[in-house]
C-alpha cells in the first residue's frame, strides 16, 4: 500500500512539474511574440502605403494651415498624399516611417527642395515628426540616424534643414550656415 502511494504521489509530482514546463514554455512563447510584435522597425512610406494617410494628415496638422473646414482639411490631405506619392521615384525624395508593432510613432523625409529661400540646395532633411504621446523617448534620434544612413545608401553627401528650433539638430550633428530672412536657421548635415 505505502509502495501504491509513493508511486501515486510520484506520478502527482510529475504531472505538476510537467505542468509546470508548460506553463514556462507558454510564458516564453507569449513574451516573444509580444517582443516581436512591439519591436521597432523603419519603414519607407513607399513600402507601407497603409499609413499614408495617417502621415499627411499628421503633416497638415503640424506644418499646415489649422484654420480650416473639415472639407478644405481632408483636400490638403488628399493633396499631400497625391504629392507623396509622385514624389516616390524621385531619388531626392524618401518618407521614412518608425513603426512599433504597427503603432505609427513617427516620421522623416528627404525633399528635393524645401520653400522658397535657397532654392539651389538640395536635398532637404525634413518633417521630423514624432507623435506627442511618444516624445521624450529617443525616436527622434532613431528617426534621425535613420535618415542620414538612408542618404549615405543613396550617395547623397549634404542634407540641408532649414528650422526655428532652437538648439535641437545640432545634437544629431547639424552645422549652422546662416539665417534666413524668414527667420529660419539654415544648417547642413555631412552625410559621409
Amino acid at each position: 500500500m505505502i509502495e501504491e502511494e509513493n508511486k501515486r504521489r510520484k506520478k502527482i509530482a510529475e504531472y505538476k512539474r510537467n505542468l509546470l514546463l508548460i506553463g514556462e514554455a507558454m510564458r516564453l512563447l507569449i513574451h516573444s511574440r509580444k517582443k516581436e510584435k512591439y519591436m521597432l522597425k523603419i519603414y519607407n512610406l513607399k513600402d507601407k502605403q497603409e499609413y499614408l494617410k495617417e502621415v499627411a494628415t499628421l503633416t497638415q496638422r503640424e506644418w499646415g494651415k489649422c484654420d480650416l473646414s473639415k472639407e478644405e482639411f481632408e483636400n490638403k490631405v488628399n493633396k499631400k498624399i497625391e504629392k507623396i506619392q509622385n514624389y516616390f521615384e524621385n531619388p531626392n525624395y524618401c518618407k521614412l516611417i518608425l513603426l512599433e508593432g504597427e503603432q505609427l510613432i513617427g516620421f522623416i523625409s528627404i525633399f528635393p527642395n524645401d520653400g522658397e529661400e535657397r532654392k539651389e540646395l538640395s536635398p532637404w532633411y525634413a518633417t521630423m515628426y514624432v507623435k506627442k504621446e511618444f516624445r521624450g523617448n529617443g525616436y527622434s534620434k532613431i528617426l534621425n540616424n535613420a535618415i542620414l544612413n538612408e542618404a549615405k545608401k543613396r550617395k547623397i553627401n549634404k542634407l540641408y534643414l532649414k528650422t526655428k528650433l532652437e538648439n535641437y539638430y545640432e545634437k544629431f550633428g547639424a552645422k549652422f550656415i546662416e539665417e534666413l530672412s524668414n527667420g529660419e536657421k539654415l544648417y547642413y548635415f555631412d552625410v559621409k
